[in-house]
């Protein structure tokens, strides 16, 4: 079923809507919670909550992207149980997270930018950003910022080292903060 189908049966509030998106989405879903929860009740109970949120935001959202609007919505939510259960423990998995946001945190002031036309320009300039690397190295970005994966699991999925993971790393969040500042976001 097209995109524009499953949003008419949101905005009908039709049932078939989440069975719909859970047949189309549902594997892409469960690999962003499954990454970043590594449990398999949690992240099954977070792409079943990825369902009701896309209901109770449809409408009045109209996703352009719908698969950019579920991975959001899963990754969030994700993050949000992540949180709950890591809040007393430390190291492992949550050290992980906090240091791959501390990697980024020199590159945006605050999280992200403050007003509308900035994240869109932000936005513009990240998709440019990733579009413009290699393979090997678009993953190694999105494992490491979007999934939190730990260096050395990065290095063993890529079959290389950990220092030439690292130092990829650095060299594109160099070149990332170069584009920022050429496109005028306030770092």
């Amino acid at each position: 079923m097209q995109d524009s189908e499953i949003i008419r049966l949101y905005w009908a509030r039709r049932e078939e809507a989440i069975q719909e998106s859970q047949l189309k989405y549902g594997a892409y879903c469960r690999t962003i919670a499954e990454r970043i929860l590594r449990n398999r009740e949690d992240t099954e109970e977070c792409v079943s909550d990825t369902w009701l949120h896309a209901w109770g935001a449809m409408p009045p959202q109209r996703p352009t992207i719908l698969r950019a609007f579920f991975g959001r919505i899963t990754r969030n939510l994700a993050l949000n149980v992540f949180e709950h259960i890591h809040a007393e423990k430390r190291g492992g998995a949550r050290a992980q997270m906090t240091l791959a946001l501390s990697e980024l945190s020199e590159l945006i002031a605050d999280g992200s930018p403050a007003d509308a036309e900035e994240r869109m320009v932000f936005h513009d300039t990240l998709q440019r950003f990733l579009s413009e690397l290699r393979k090997e190295e678009r993953v190694m970005f999105l494992q490491r910022y979007w999934y939190f994966c730990p260096v050395k699991e990065i290095a063993a999925e890529l079959g290389c080292g950990q220092s030439r993971v690292k130092m990829s790393l650095l060299r594109m969040r160099g070149r990332l903060r170069e584009m920022l500042e050429e496109e005028g976001i306030v770092l």
